[in-house]
């Protein structure tokens, strides 16, 4: 059974920096296309930015485009969102995902869509 686990979130100081971790469990993520979304409190959820199978296409949101970028490391089974240039208006819980709908403009859930657990990113002075 497919298991998600992020890691590397907490709290930044503006302008700072994190880089979160997804691994996985019960799968090889190479062969999946990945996303990461977040969801701030009394917000909807937003789609941050995915990466496809095969050819690692990426996309991001508007909102975190130049600051935020995704990766694959197949030897560690794992899918990673270095974020950079942090602002406030990052903070949110972030979630790790497989098969996503993605493309230009394009970074949603579909109902076969699988979440991790969440973790929590602060960026607060």
């Amino acid at each position: 059974q497919l298991q998600l686990v992020e890691s590397g979130g907490g709290l930044v100081q503006p302008g700072g920096s994190l880089r979160l971790s997804c691994a996985a469990s019960g799968a090889n993520l190479d062969l999946y296309t990945m996303g990461w979304f977040r969801q701030a409190p009394g917000k909807e959820r937003e789609g941050v930015s995915c990466i496809t199978s095969r050819r690692n296409n990426d996309y991001y949101a508007d909102s975190v485009k130049g600051r935020f970028t995704i990766s694959r490391d197949n030897a560690k089974n794992t899918v990673s969102l270095q974020m950079n240039s942090l602002k406030p208006e990052d903070t949110a819980v972030y979630y790790c995902t497989v098969d996503p709908k993605c493309g230009p403009n394009l970074i949603e859930a579909s109902p076969i869509t699988s979440w991790g657990q969440g973790i929590q990113v602060t960026v607060s002075s």
